[in-house]
């Protein structure tokens, strides 16, 4: 089982260490300490393993430490940088697993942007050594990149000349839209096994500036403190500590304290069952401060992170995940209520918006069918209601269940559903869903804080169908039989084109474009077939290519 979880106690291949108000994260990869056996991670190369340390540390620096505010990336290999994902780890892996370590490690580039622009938390990447492929790419998910200028550093993408794959990790992408490298010279440097260093790499805009080697700890140190100085984070508050999220992993079931996810094996769907909270929101900020972790909405994200990285790396022929919720929509709105009041003036409030955002995103980007189910006793509102926002298909129950007490089941929306948890197209999910229909948009708008039953949510377009409790159980049960029925691959990509209408943003091409192509190229005989260039990397022996342009 791939285990997400971790600890800076237990890291193997980073080092975080703290200068008052920078921190650095220096990459010193341990060979032997991989994920799965027959390699070896030579050269600080990385795989998903390396990640997850990588991703956990970014999560803490803007948890745990509110004081810093610009992070220095560096290597602890003074002629090696990175050098980008383990090609054997790539050669040995599965398709499947090789698609996953793909996506989370677009999400973790994802997230060391967002701290950067959301945060206020600047990156800047020192490199010094060569940063190839994903080396890289991990410099462009910074804000800022300095280079030594020697004969040995340099920065390249030899994805496609030397493996015959693409950058995985938003490099194609990130060199044209982020660092506005000229379409030309882009195609040369990605065309080129050497890279490119020196001043051709700051005239290229590949980096931002070359420093001599005997200058060059002394000019980051200067930049790292100059980006801190334009941070609006707090010098003097407390951070909150990420303990360990509770979770019980059994044969049929996963629990956390908030979340109960539910196997059938029969129909390959995960029933999971989001509940809401016990007690009222605390008043006030410190009241919040104090709960930290356990304060319910940074809880609840950190639960839903961790089952949907679990379900996808070790449940992977489960295939339908179906959301439902329980609780009180007052309690939830109570919460939803100071994340609007202190989201745009405290800064740990705001960080847990931004993870809320983010885990939504995670959710957008998996290539699972989503259903949400609105029944009796639901709490889909605020914040929470994004999850049924962000399902392929959603159904509530038009009255109640027979012999059930629970309450008849509605929706409460409030303006979180339209401002501050954009998907990765950079608009709500409800506009993504009245695409072409803004007044569609400002009608639900019109309805924050009322409870909208079935009849209104349907009237508002806010769910799929309202079966009432005569239909209801044959109407879900068909439904997710039928899923379970078609190709998976065809649901992955006629899902993945649905849920993203809408505008194009980086995010987008690198999730829509980017992976949708790499996952083409990992099919074909020219990469991963016995003759192809992924598999006989280091041995010597050159690629036979099929020659016909497809």
């Amino acid at each position: 089982m791939i285990n997400f979880q971790t600890s800076p106690e237990s890291y193997r291949h980073w080092k975080l260490s703290f200068d008052g108000s920078v921190a650095t994260l220096t990459m010193d990869v341990d060979p032997v300490s991989t994920l799965a056996p027959g390699y070896e991670l030579k050269m600080n190369s990385y795989d998903l393993g390396v990640d997850i340390e990588l991703y956990d540390a970014v999560q803490r620096l803007r948890f745990e430490h509110p004081e810093v505010r610009a992070v220095v990336m560096a290597s602890a290999n003074p002629k090696i940088f990175c050098a980008g994902a383990n090609i054997k780890m790539l050669g040995v892996s599965s398709h499947g697993h090789k698609v996953n370590f793909c996506k989370f490690t677009n999400e973790t580039r994802n997230s060391i942007e967002d701290a950067t622009e959301n945060s206020r938390q600047t990156y800047l990447c020192a490199v010094s050594g060569t940063a190839a492929g994903g080396g890289y790419e991990l410099a462009l998910a910074t804000d800022y990149i300095m280079m030594v200028d020697d004969g040995n550093t340099a920065v390249s993408l030899p994805e496609v000349p030397l493996l015959a794959v693409l950058p995985g990790t938003g490099g194609l992408t990130r060199v044209v839209d982020k660092r506005k490298v000229r379409r030309d010279l882009a195609d040369i440097f990605c065309s080129i096994e050497e890279g490119v260093k020196g001043k051709r790499a700051v005239e290229w805009r590949l980096v931002d500036e070359v420093v001599p080697s005997s200058k060059f700890k002394a000019a980051v140190a200067e930049k790292a403190a100059q980006l801190a100085a334009g941070s609006d984070r707090p010098t003097t508050e407390k951070g909150v500590t990420l303990t360990p999220v509770a979770r019980v992993i059994d044969t049929d079931k996963v629990s956390y304290p908030h979340i109960d996810i539910v196997f059938d094996r029969e129909t390959r769907a995960a029933n999971i069952t989001i509940k809401g909270p016990k007690a009222a929101c605390p008043e006030g900020l410190a009241a919040i401060k104090a709960l930290g972790v356990d304060f319910y909405p940074l809880a609840l994200a950190r639960e839903l992170d961790d089952a949907i990285l679990h379900l996808r790396a070790n449940e992977i022929t489960v295939a339908t995940w179906v959301f439902r919720t329980q609780g009180a929509s007052d309690l939830v709105m109570g919460y939803d209520a100071a994340l609007q009041k202190f989201g745009a003036s405290d800064w740990l409030v705001r960080e847990i918006l931004l993870y809320w955002k983010r885990t939504m995103k995670r959710l957008d980007v998996t290539s699972r069918t989503l259903f949400a189910l609105v029944e009796p006793g639901s709490c889909f509102a605020g914040f929470v209601a994004e999850i049924l926002f962000a399902a392929d298909r959603s159904f509530m129950l038009d009255g109640t269940f027979e012999n059930n007490p629970a309450p008849e089941a509605t929706i409460r929306l409030s303006a979180l559903n339209f401002d501050g948890l954009p998907m990765g197209n950079g608009i709500s999910r409800l506009a993504t869903r009245f695409l072409g229909e803004p007044d569609s948009v400002t009608k639900a708008r019109d309805a924050i804080g009322q409870d909208l039953d079935a009849a209104a949510a349907a009237r508002f377009g806010l769910v799929t169908g309202t079966p009432d409790d005569i239909d209801w159980d044959d109407e879900i049960r068909l439904m997710i039989e039928e899923r379970a029925a078609f190709s998976p691959d065809s649901l992955t990509g006629m899902e993945a084109n649905l849920r993203f209408a809408g505008p194009e943003t980086m995010e987008t091409k690198i999730f829509g474009r980017l992976t949708a192509w790499q996952n083409w190229i990992f099919q074909r005989p020219n990469a991963v077939g016995d003759g192809g260039a992924l598999k006989l990397y280091g041995t010597g022996k050159r690629a036979a290519y099929n020659q016909e342009r497809v």
